[in-house]
Parts: structure tokens; sequence; C-alpha cells
């Protein structure tokens, strides 16, 4: 199975509270990508920056990550699965963002688990394989 990062597991990195080989260590063999969402989410950081040495900093962060991962998109078979999942929620009475949707239909889409730290909203995706860290 692989592994698709959620943005808050990044931020985690780029924060020095996770490293990233322990993350992978024994799973060496299986693949480890990001959702396109999540590059938005990241480069929406650096444009947020609150300083000039900030904004470098984060930039070149986002960009190594944009080259270490592969880049899984929102494609036709995410969209499928995001409007059945957004569907059954909706009848059960549950809002999550979008963007947490996403990058969980995205994984479902692969047959992919999502590592995490947002368990507010993935929690509540019937059919999601996620991972939790605490930080």
């Amino acid at each position: 199975m692989g592994v698709i990062f959620d943005t808050s597991v990044l931020i985690a990195i780029e924060r020095s509270s996770l490293n990233i080989e322990s993350l992978i260590e024994g799973r060496e063999t299986e693949p480890f990508g990001i959702s396109a969402i999540t590059v938005s989410e990241l480069l929406h950081g650096v444009h947020r920056a609150d300083s000039e040495k900030r904004r470098l900093k984060r930039d070149a962060y986002v960009e190594k990550v944009i080259e270490t991962f592969p880049i899984y998109p929102f494609d036709l078979s995410a969209a499928r699965i995001y409007a059945k999942i957004w569907a059954n929620l909706v009848k059960r009475g549950i809002s999550i963002g979008a963007h947490d949707l996403i990058i969980a239909s995205t994984a479902i889409s692969l047959g992919f688990s999502v590592f995490t730290s947002d368990m507010r909203d993935y929690g509540k995706i019937k059919g999601l394989t996620f991972e939790k860290f605490g930080v």
C-alpha cells in the first residue's frame, strides 16, 4: 500500500518536529507521495509568509518537497469517489474540509493511506485508511 502525506505531516517535517527518515524506515519499498491540493496548500503558506526571509525558506522547502515526492492529481477516478463520499457525509449531516476530502479521495482512488495528524476530518471518512502521528 502507498502513502499520501497530508499537509500536516509536511509542516511538521519542515518545523523539525518530525523526521522523514523515521516515517519511511522499514517501508522503503512503499510509494510515498502527495496530493496536488497539498502542493497548493504548501504554496499558499509560502505566499502568506510574514517576512521575506521566511518566504524564501518556505519556498525552498516546498520546492524540495515537490522535487522529492510524486504528486498525485485529482483525476476522474478521485472525483467520482469524492462525489460519493461527499454525498454520504451530507446525508449523515457531516461537513468536512474540501481539501481534506480531495486528499482522501485521491488516496482511496490509488489504494493508498493518508498519513496525518489531523483526525478531525479524516476520521469521518468511511473507506479511508489513515495513519496518525502525534507531534
